[in-house]
């Protein structure tokens, strides 16, 4: 069965360059080098395309015909796309090397490329795209498990997180000792937690740490005492 180009052990190359015979020329480094690779002659090209979900690494030159290589890198940053940045160009200077790499871009190379550092900075690239890809999927599943509470439970993740006990936690709800404990533990089970040192990174990750002042009554509280 054929390995999808996202699913290539490096991940998938691009290559956005309007010189054919560059682009010729770092298609068979790559590929040499047992790299999956795209190449597009334009940014629109490659945006139009569905390698721009899959790539796990962009090599766009500087000075497009019709385009600015750094402007569109801009545009990716704005729109959260994840592929890290190498930008390649035949004069490059101080201030263009300063702005590429304030944009997050993984190296800024000269033409003619020195193979050696270009398979260097792509390998950068890919552990860098792989590390983005890791850390989402982890903040998807902590969102998975948060959303899985019930709003009581979340009430009581909030508590816990701004450092109360359980018995604070009853005060602040309204509720028995006992049922705090109740909906401590299925909060616990689901948020998959062995600790409350946990819990906090958790909410700090979420951005949902609590704060037991928005807690004075169960009244303000969207659910009932009980």
């Amino acid at each position: 069965m054929a390995v999808a180009d996202g699913d290539a052990p490096g991940g998938l190359i691009c290559v956005v360059d309007d010189d054919a015979d560059f682009r010729d020329s770092l298609d068979n480094l790559l590929r040499s080098a047992d790299f999956q690779v795209r190449t597009f002659a334009d940014p629109k090209d490659f945006l139009a395309c569905e390698a721009a979900d899959q790539a796990s690494c962009l090599i766009l030159d500087v000075n497009l015909h019709g385009a600015n290589g750094l402007d569109f890198q801009q545009e990716l940053v704005e729109s959260d796309a994840n592929v890290p940045v190498i930008l390649i160009s035949g004069a490059g200077d101080v201030p263009m090397t300063v702005r590429a790499m304030r944009a997050g871009a993984i190296t800024f190379l000269t033409k003619p490329v020195d193979e050696d550092a270009m398979i260097a900075a792509i390998g950068e690239a890919v552990q860098r795209y792989q590390e983005r890809r890791q850390a989402a999927a982890v903040m998807t599943s902590l969102q998975s498990r948060y959303e899985s509470l019930t709003p009581r439970e979340k009430d009581v993740f909030g508590l816990v997180t701004a450092g109360l006990m359980n018995k604070q936690i009853a005060g602040r709800l309204e509720l028995s000792e006992i049922t705090v404990k109740i909906h401590r533990g299925n909060m616990v089970k689901k948020m998959q937690a062995d600790s409350v040192a946990d819990l906090v990174r958790m909410a700090e990750a979420l951005g949902v740490r609590g704060n037991a002042k928005r807690y004075n009554r169960a009244t303000e509280l969207s659910l009932p005492p009980r």
